[in-house]
């Protein structure tokens, strides 16, 4: 027993819309590609106003932290 959702459907006018949404795919995607860029030009002007840039030339004087390579007492577990 067909439904009214089934015998509603006009194959011709369904077909039509189906090549309309196929023309329109790739302004749709241009749309999403536009988006997007805008989206990572937002997100890399965030993240550059808060980078502090740092120049540095032969010869300059740097500050390096050391805590890295000085062993640390690990307490009661730490290897022996």
């Amino acid at each position: 027993m067909p439904t009214y959702r089934t015998a509603i459907v006009d194959a011709v006018y369904n077909d039509e819309e189906l090549r309309l949404n196929l023309d329109l795919l790739e302004e749709r995607r241009e749309c999403a590609t536009i988006r997007e860029a805008k989206a990572k030009l937002k997100r890399t002007k965030y993240y550059n106003a808060r980078v502090r840039g740092v120049t540095f030339r032969p010869r300059d004087f740097v500050y390096r932290s050391n805590e890295a390579s000085h062993a640390m007492d690990g307490g009661k577990l730490s290897p022996k």
